[in-house]
């Protein structure tokens, strides 16, 4: 059995992106001034002649990705989410979307757990805005080693991809799941008939405490982990919503245009299904302790929990 690991999946991206280059030259890394943040210097100690910092400059950086990867690399371009997904989002649409080219847009500090950054950084618009690009495949791993997996699946795919990690330290939920890790492939780390929490990346670890908790409380709650909000397992949400007849999905991010909203298109066309949605209600952060400022916005497995009563009647 794995060791659990307690590690933010941004270290985990530096740890894998650096190992996988070992096997594969053709990886290279580009960086807009905030290495030290997204661990990105992890690569740039072990591969200084494939690293790129570009300096305060994120669409330039989009741009430089997108020229190496007409020429065979593969890039991965790395800032805060809010300026990876946001400030360079023209580039990304129209410099690697529109042409398909095969760049890696990586947006680190995403969500409301950057904490003592503040609003202006606690992007909870990323997953909306990659979402909304034709052929950009959406990755939210919830721990190390699904992070670990997720980069040598985006290595892997030919076209965009946008690979969202966080800036808190989370413990591993994943060390014990086997099988392959599949794009698109959404897993079921705990059974439950009642009622289904469909949740994503950090927010994975409280809906399994949430779980936990109602079970104690006479509540057969299903978790699953959609570390691909882009393209959506279908087939899993549409298996749990006809098996436990209610979801309710967790995410950390604007309520509008993420997890949540993917899974009521999903099943409004397939299978229509009561779903309440937990995330940021429409609202910007505020600078404050990470794990404070998730339970302020109703992101704690306390909330979870209260919500999966109250959807029950219980």
């Amino acid at each position: 059995m794995a060791e659990k690991i307690k590690k933010a999946t941004r270290e985990s991206f530096g740890e894998a992106v650096a190992a996988l280059a070992e096997q594969d030259p053709n990886i290279v890394v580009l960086d807009a001034d905030l290495a030290e943040a997204t661990k990105t210097t992890i690569f740039k100690k072990k591969f200084p002649e494939r690293f790129v910092d570009c300096g305060i400059a994120e669409a330039n950086m989009v741009g430089i990705a997108a020229g190496l990867a007409t020429c065979g690399k593969v890039p991965f371009a790395a800032s805060f989410a809010m300026f990876s997904a946001g400030r360079a989002y023209e580039q990304v649409r129209n410099s690697v979307g529109y042409p398909h080219l095969n760049v890696k847009i990586v947006g680190s500090h995403a969500g409301i757990s950057v904490g003592e950054d503040g609003a202006t950084h606690q992007c909870c618009e990323d997953i909306a805005l990659m979402r909304t690009i034709p052929g950009m495949v959406v990755l939210n791993p919830c721990d190390h080693y699904e992070m670990i997996e997720a980069v040598k699946a985006a290595a892997a795919h030919k076209g965009p991809v946008y690979l969202r990690l966080g800036r808190l330290a989370v413990e591993s939920c994943t060390e014990n799941i086997t099988g392959p890790f599949e794009l698109g492939k959404g897993r079921t780390l705990r059974d439950g008939k009642d009622i289904t929490i469909v949740a994503t990346g950090l927010l994975v670890q409280e809906a399994i405490k949430a779980a936990e908790a109602l079970e104690a409380a006479g509540i057969d709650a299903r978790v699953l982990d959609i570390h691909t909000i882009k393209p959506l397992d279908k087939e899993l949400v549409v298996k749990a919503a006809r098996e436990t007849g209610r979801i309710v999905t967790v995410e950390e991010h604007n309520i509008i245009g993420g997890l949540g909203e993917a899974v009521c298109a999903c099943l409004s066309e397939e299978l229509p299904t009561p779903v309440t949605r937990i995330g940021v209600n429409d609202r910007f952060g505020h600078s404050g302790p990470a794990a404070e400022l998730l339970k302020e916005f109703g992101l704690s497995a306390e909330n979870i929990e209260a919500t999966v009563k109250r959807v029950l009647g219980k």
